[in-house]
């Protein structure tokens, strides 16, 4: 785990301390934190946030400061619903705490995948 990746790492568990049922993946380049057992945010290893947000208010999060569409590799969207944000826009305690705040939200209107049990 790189500095910056270590240090994102602590201030999301301090963040989502109270949050459960949680747990920490290794999953799209970083280490994915799941909430009931959907996806908020990964900690990348440049210390970039990827951050599950409505797809009704990617657009308009797109406007906010360190906020870009999010790339599974170069040139490959991740489509709505998914905003990368950059280590300097994180700085701050405060603005960590916006980016997870929205992951919540949107968490808590998620349905998570089932596998499909149907047999033939």
């Amino acid at each position: 785990m790189t500095p910056a990746q270590k240090s994102l790492v602590g201030r999301i568990r301090a963040a989502i301390s109270d949050k459960a049922p949680r747990r920490e993946v290794a999953m799209i380049g970083g280490l994915a934190f799941m909430v009931n057992e959907k996806m908020i945010v990964s900690a990348g290893k440049d210390g970039n946030l990827l951050v599950r947000v409505p797809a009704a208010d990617h657009e308009q999060l797109l406007e906010a400061p360190g906020a870009s569409q999010a790339e599974m590799g170069t040139g490959r969207s991740m489509g709505p619903g998914w905003i990368t944000v950059t280590a300097d826009h994180l700085i701050d305690d405060d603005s960590l705490a916006f980016w997870i705040s929205i992951a919540l939200e949107n968490n808590s209107s998620v349905t998570s995948r089932q596998p499909d049990t149907a047999s033939d």
